[in-house]
């Protein structure tokens, strides 16, 4: 058994697509191997800027010898059919043997050598790997991501001979840019890592983060400082350096003038730093950057470079932010006409109208207690005018921060300041959810307005693709209801938002919310199954209410009282199924003792005059169960007569624990009942009472939830 090491040294991979690459090699080797029938114990595989490594453990010197059966077509197939099988199996026509009229093939493949193997492997792999973006250089044709120089291939201590457009594998590499900048002959897998250690090369990436993560956590620490953790940024460092050295630097406090997001966002995306807090948790004229190098000088001259780079994008950002602070956030608005939001839904200012008046009324409504009308619509008024701003121009992320706090600088109370600055948030699951009153109903406004509008023009999301992020504006809006406990029935909400447009949208805006109301509990550990029990016999569209209601439809199936009423529900839903019953109604004030349903019109109909209602309930069970019934027929009868009216005034009262706990006294006597009384009674009475009994059992538990969809 060997080891094997793949090296494909280039010029610098994009740091952002270092990780996709690792896995696609592990994959693309593991189904190489797979499809030649070579084992392996296990693959890992690294990344620097310059290299992507693969290392399998446990290789074995060749495949196995295999003896394959192919079965051919029949032995009187026409001549066309039989030599294409022949050609395909590389057989002739005697070597085939013949059963029952079928003629088969036996194909005997030889073992091949690992190296073999590896070599069509690597090749292959080159050629063909999956880059997000790749590119040709010089006269060759191969495609990679930068140009590859080199291709190092070891297994055990020889090299595999494989050659991919002029390049030739050998054993050796090359180690840091700078440091190291000569050959290094690798003798086998196990000296590798050691070797390209040796000069100035870290081949794992997560060594490399942790090298990063603690040293700019210290580098902070020693000036009394803390960093602002950034664990995307760690992975992006790791994936610029082979030899990160974490280096802290300062900049002018005067810059601190300009919003905290926008520095923090100039250092992150346009420098690669990380963000620096003082004591008391506020923006610190400080970040830290990650060398490539170790600097004889102790990165002095890094750093200042560093700082010199970092000053001239902050005194743009400074420019663009006093330049907009210049301008009234009203001015900023009257641009948004000018804007086109969607062809089909107009401009910009046209959605902010259509959002402004929605916000009103949630507030008027009172589905958003405690918000100030004037404010909501105030706030919703301004809060796209940022996106005409030269710092959301620069920054696009920072939209609604900026206008949050250009409107908090020209004296905007701060509820609506806060609004603006919130009203995108949640932007999807495990986004912080505003919970303040004027915000939460401009961003309720903002996503109901966006999620009704693109149904409407018939742009609803298709499969995978979701261009407008409706998915996304869904789970926000849902977020936004379930966190804030927002009462309001969604058909009433799709009503509010509704403009000229299709008019059948609301059916299936009504379908997608409740498919995303699935995903989204299913990730906060909600079964979907419980969701659909409680949905398919609600009443009401208002999600927090049904979500509350399967909360405690979980809680209690999770129990042994639950998880058996369970068992005993559906066995007399089967029993029910099985008859084709149902319980009696009423035709013409007479009753009937039982009505199997046959699928066909039914001529009787429903009354909802008390008395025949009673009459219905009298005809199920109760008062006419004979004095010689089983013993615990009379006690499940005596059980639904305490439990229903319970269930009834604790779901009437929302409060669906209590409803179940009432349920729960069902167990026990359904129990019973199914032990010692027989349903299927030769008697045509005591059949059509037990066969109601188990109606009226069903419809008390379906007065919580549809227990018929549960799993389980």
């Amino acid at each position: 058994m060997s080891d094997f090491l793949l090296e494909l040294l280039s010029e610098e991979i994009p740091a952002r697509m270092q990780p996709k690459a690792r896995a696609d090699l592990a994959r693309l080797f593991a189904e190489a191997l797979q499809g030649a029938g070579l084992t392996t114990e296990g693959i890992e595989t690294f990344s620097t800027p310059r290299r992507l490594v693969l290392i399998a453990r446990g290789l074995p010197e060749a495949t196995e010898a295999v003896s394959e059966e192919v079965k051919g077509p029949r032995a009187n197939a026409p001549e066309q059919a039989l030599a294409g099988f022949l050609k395909k199996t590389g057989l002739k026509r005697e070597q085939l043997e013949e059963r029952d009229g079928v003629l088969f093939a036996t194909i005997d493949r030889p073992g091949r050598s690992a190296s073999e193997v590896l070599a069509e492997a690597i090749e292959a792999i080159v050629r063909n790997f999956p880059w997000p973006k790749s590119m040709r250089w010089g006269d060759g044709s191969l495609r990679w991501v930068r140009p590859l120089h080199g291709i190092l291939a070891l297994l055990g201590e020889d090299i595999v001979p494989v050659e991919v457009d002029g390049i030739q594998a050998g054993a050796a590499t090359v180690g840091h840019r700078f440091h190291h900048p000569g050959t290094i002959t690798i003798g086998s897998c196990s000296d590798y890592a050691e070797k390209l250690r040796a000069c100035h090369v870290i081949i794992d990436h997560e060594e490399r983060e942790a090298i990063i993560r603690e040293g700019a956590a210290k580098a902070a620490q020693d000036a009394g400082l803390a960093i602002v953790e950034d664990e995307g940024l760690v992975v992006e460092n790791a994936g610029l350096t082979e030899w990160p050295v974490p280096l802290l630097g300062r900049f002018d406090s005067d810059f601190l003038d300009v919003p905290r997001e926008v520095i923090v966002l100039t250092m992150r995306t346009n420098q690669k730093y990380f963000a620096c807090t003082g004591e008391a948790g506020g923006l610190a004229a400080a970040f830290v950057c990650v060398a490539n190098i170790d600097a004889n000088d102790g990165g002095e001259a890094i750093v200042e470079g560093n700082r010199r780079v970092l000053a001239a994008r902050l005194a743009d950002a400074r420019f663009f932010w006093e330049q907009d602070l210049k301008v009234p956030l009203d001015e900023q608005a009257k641009k948004l006409s000018g804007i086109v939001f969607h062809e089909k839904l107009g401009t910009v200012a046209d959605k902010v109208e259509r959002v402004a008046k929605l916000a009103r009324w949630l507030v008027e409504e009172g589905i958003v207690k405690g918000a100030d009308a004037d404010q909501a619509e105030r706030a919703a008024r301004l809060a796209k005018a940022d996106l005409v701003t030269g710092m959301v121009g620069e920054f696009p992320e920072l939209q609604g921060v900026v206008g949050g706090y250009i409107a908090e600088r020209q004296g905007e109370p701060k509820a609506i300041a806060e609004a603006i600055r919130d009203h995108y948030k949640p932007v999807g699951q495990g986004d912080e959810v505003p919970t303040a009153p004027v915000t939460v109903a401009v961003a309720l406004a903002d996503k109901l307005d966006t999620l009704v509008g693109f149904f409407q023009a018939d742009e609803k999301p298709t499969g995978s693709k979701d261009p407008f992020g409706l998915r996304r504006a869904a789970i926000g809006l849902l977020s936004l209801i379930l966190d804030n406990g927002l009462r309001a029935e969604m058909f009433d909400l799709i009503t509010a938002a509704a403009q000229k447009g299709r008019a059948d949208a609301g059916r299936d805006i009504a379908g997608f919310l409740w498919d995303r109301l699935k995903v989204q509990q299913r990730d906060a550990g909600i079964r979907h199954d419980l969701i659909d029990a409680v949905g398919t016999l609600s009443q009401s569209s208002d999600n927090w209410l049904i979500i509350r209601r399967v909360q405690a439809l979980q809680a209690f199936v999770e129990t042994v009282d639950g998880r058996d009423l369970l068992t005993g529900y559906k066995r007399a839903a089967n029993i029910l199924k099985k008859e084709n019953w149902d319980l009696p109604r009423v035709m013409a004030g007479k009753g009937e003792q039982g009505i199997p349903q046959t699928g066909e019109e039914d001529p009787l109909v429903e009354v909802e005059e008390p008395a025949i209602a009673a009459a219905v309930a009298e005809m199920a069970v109760g008062s006419t169960t004979p004095a010689d019934s089983p013993a615990e027929e009379k006690a499940l009868v005596a059980a639904l007569d305490a439990a229903e009216p319970k269930a009834k005034a604790a779901v009437e009262a929302e409060d669906f624990t209590a409803a179940m706990a009432a349920l729960a006294s069902l167990r026990a006597p359904i129990d019973a009942f199914f032990d010692k009384v027989t349903v299927n009674d030769p008697d045509k009475d005591n059949r059509a009472r037990r066969l109601n009994l188990l109606a009226r059992f069903r419809d008390a538990v379906h007065q919580v939830a549809d227990f018929s969809k549960i799993e389980g």
